[in-house]
Order: C-alpha cells, then sequence, then structure tokens
C-alpha cells in the first residue's frame, strides 16, 4: 500500500497470483449497474486488461495514433458519448511493448467527472517509475491498482490488487473456501471482512514475503534513480539503433523522449523474421530478447499496420497450426541491473545478423514458428536432473 500510495484506511491489498489474477479478480468483484455496464479501454492494452472485462460488461477500445499512443482526443469524445453508461475506464499505465507513459493522472481526473472509476494496469510501470495513486479526494486519484511480484525483480506467483475497500466489503468473493469466512452453517455463510474475504485458500506467504523484501530494495535504492538510469539506457540505445542499417523502430525513437517513456524497444530487421533473428541472438550470442505480440496482439497489428484482410489470413493459418508467418516485433527491455554494455553487445549481435555473420543452418517450427539450429538437441541433465525415488 505505501509503495503505491495507498492509503490504508480507505484501500485494501488483496494478494493472488499475478497482475492478470488480480484483473480478473476485479472484473468479477466490481459492482456493474444495468445502467454502468461499459469499460472503456484502450488498443495497446496487455490482454490480461482487456479479456477479463469482455466477459462481464461492455467494452469499448479507445483507438490510437498512428504511432501508437493513445488517442486522447477519442478518449474524450468516448467519455462525452458515453458518460452515463461508463462503470470503469482499464487502462494500462505503460505499455509493455512501445513503453509508452499514459497520463493516468490526467485520465482519472476525466474519468471521475462522468462518476466512473479508474483501474490501471501497473505490471510494466510499477518496476520503472514510482507510481502514486493519490488521496481519494484529489480528482486524479487512482482507484484500483493491479501490481505483479516477478516484475519488480520478486520471485513468479504472487501479485496484488489494491482497491477501494468499500467494493469489496460486500458481496460473495469470486472464489470461495477457506479463509473467506467468519462463520459457516449447513445453510448459512457469513463472510469476512477484506482483504481476507477475497483470498482463498492458504496463502502464498513466501512469495508475500519475497515481494515486500523486493519493494523494500526499490525503495531503497530509489525509484528516482531507478527512473534516471532507465532513461540514459534508453537514449544510448535509440541513438546506437539508429545508426543500424536495415532496422526498423516502432513507437518513439526521438532520443531526447527518453526520460518520458519506459525502456522498451520494439524493433525489426527489414531482410530477417522476428523469430529468426531471436533465435540467433539466443542461440549465438547469449542474447535472450522477447519476440512476438508480446500479449498484445491488436496492438502489435496496429503498429505494423497490417490490413484487415491480411490479418485474418493469418488468423486462418494459425487455426490451421501454422504461425510462421505470425507477425511480431523484437524487443530490447531494460532493467535496472542492465549497463550500457550490455546494449553495445546487442548491437554487435544485431550487425553481425543483418551482415550475415552467424553460422547455423536454422529450422522453423511451423506449430510454434520459433526456430533452433538443425540437429539441436538440449540435454536438460547438463543444468537440472531429478533425483529417482527410492521406494
Amino acid at each position: 500500500l505505501n509503495f503505491a500510495g495507498a492509503d490504508p484506511s480507505v484501500h485494501t491489498c488483496i494478494f493472488g497470483k499475478n497482475t492478470t489474477e488480480g484483473i480478473n479478480k476485479l472484473a468479477r468483484r466490481f459492482p456493474f449497474t444495468d445502467q454502468r455496464r461499459i469499460v472503456i479501454t484502450s488498443g495497446m492494452e496487455h490482454h490480461s486488461n482487456d479479456l477479463p472485462w469482455r466477459s462481464v460488461a461492455e467494452v469499448i477500445h479507445v483507438g490510437l495514433t498512428p504511432e501508437g499512443k493513445l488517442d486522447e482526443e477519442i478518449f474524450d469524445e468516448t467519455l462525452d458519448r458515453y458518460s452515463n453508461q461508463i462503470a470503469l475506464v482499464a487502462i494500462t499505465g505503460a505499455s509493455n511493448v512501445t513503453g509508452y507513459i499514459n497520463p493516468y493522472h490526467r485520465l482519472a481526473e476525466k474519468t471521475h467527472k462522468i462518476g466512473a472509476k479508474i483501474a490501471l494496469d501497473c505490471a510494466q510501470l510499477a518496476p520503472h517509475r514510482k507510481v502514486d495513486m493519490l488521496p481519494i479526494d484529489d480528482p486524479a486519484h487512482i482507484d484500483f491498482l493491479t501490481i505483479s511480484a516477478h516484475k519488480l525483480y520478486a520471485p513468479f506467483g504472487t501479485g496484488a490488487l489494491i482497491g477501494l475497500t468499500e467494493i469489496f466489503k460486500d458481496g460473495e468473493p469470486d472464489q470461495t473456501g477457506g479463509g473467506t469466512v467468519d462463520i459457516v452453517t449447513l445453510d448459512d455463510v457469513i463472510w469476512t471482512i477484506p482483504p481476507e474475504r477475497d483470498e482463498a485458500g492458504s496463502p502464498n506467504t513466501i512469495g508475500a514475503v519475497a515481494f515486500a523484501t523486493a519493494i523494500h530494495q526499490l525503495e531503497k535504492i530509489g525509484m528516482d534513480a531507478v527512473a534516471a538510469h532507465e532513461a540514459k539506457l534508453t537514449a544510448y540505445a535509440l541513438e546506437r539503433l539508429n545508426q543500424l542499417d536495415g532496422i526498423n523502430i516502432f513507437g518513439d525513437s526521438k532520443i531526447e523522449q527518453a526520460q518520458k517513456r519506459l525502456g522498451v524497444i520494439p524493433f525489426n530487421f527489414k531482410e530477417y523474421s522476428h523469430f529468426l533473428a531471436a533465435a540467433i541472438l539466443g542461440y549465438e550470442f547469449g542474447i535472450g530478447i522477447r519476440n512476438g505480440c508480446f500479449c498484445a496482439h491488436p496492438y502489435v497489428l496496429h503498429l505494423l499496420d497490417i490490413p484487415h484482410e491480411t490479418s485474418r489470413e493469418i488468423q486462418h493459418q494459425i487455426k490451421s497450426g501454422n504461425r510462421t508467418e505470425m507477425p511480431g516485433f523484437l524487443r530490447a527491455s531494460f532493467g535496472l541491473y542492465n549497463t550500457t554494455d550490455d546494449i553495445d553487445q546487442l548491437i554487435d549481435a544485431l550487425g553481425s545478423i543483418q551482415s550475415g555473420n552467424f553460422v547455423g543452418h536454422y529450422i522453423q517450427d511451423h506449430a510454434s514458428g520459433d526456430y533452433s539450429p538443425e540437429g539441436w538437441e538440449p540435454n536438460f541433465e547438463d543444468y537440472f536432473s531429478i533425483p529417482e525415488m527410492i521406494g
């Protein structure tokens, strides 16, 4: 709660597995009404901040600018058009594809003016920038916020939904069982108070402690220091990437904008597919880099400006088990542990690939789209083994 700038007197912190589970819980627990059943979200969302809403409300996706930013003019028009029908605005704090940071406090103020609430997906934002939900009487405050521990350098398996206690003190929890009740009889149940009402079963206590430890470490370093370090790396990476021939950068490639975005840079080779380039970087240069659509298919299709007809054909291929033409990007992203030396290694490797200086003969798997060197087989026993049970 302290890390997110929440107020313990009005907010509760519900632990779960990750941001995805937190958003799903909010979708099932939010008090929609017959009049207010619309959720406004955007075309840049991670699937986790899009799909959960589709089954519980009418979802309207606000359009984007050609470079992938939220079109705030369309956002304003949408709020005005559906004002008395909107229950919630669900928006990402920062894109996991382009690193764009949304003006979420400004969006929150506009949302509250029409009597709706706002939920902020902070999975990508929280590890890189200070997040402040603001006091509840501030028109720009955030009503709900979700974060994942593994994005904040803690182990997998823990996340949190922070939200208004009043929303969770009533109604039946979406998951019931041990820990959610005060008393149970054969014909009645009295649910307990938040957050326990929405934390069914044995809690991930170790995960929560590890989560808190990671947060304390980030606070010790200082989120302003994290942001400054990342801005330096982002500017340096953009400068070096812009010097490479045969590379297209998507989103904002302006070096002077580095402080206003996260260190997430999507790019592609003009000559090699993202599947192949990612494989070469991993197998031959030991550089782990994400490729694909990053659980944001509509956003990637928008950034690539893929026509609807082409998109439908790709969907047909995927349904038939062929992902070889799946569109996507390569994505370089930075953490507080990265250095400019890491960026130099990446740029050198990209230059080698562009020049054709790689040795493997790569075979593409049709089902996944991924490439691997011909004849390569991992020997997992070189890395770990499970002892046979005696018995």
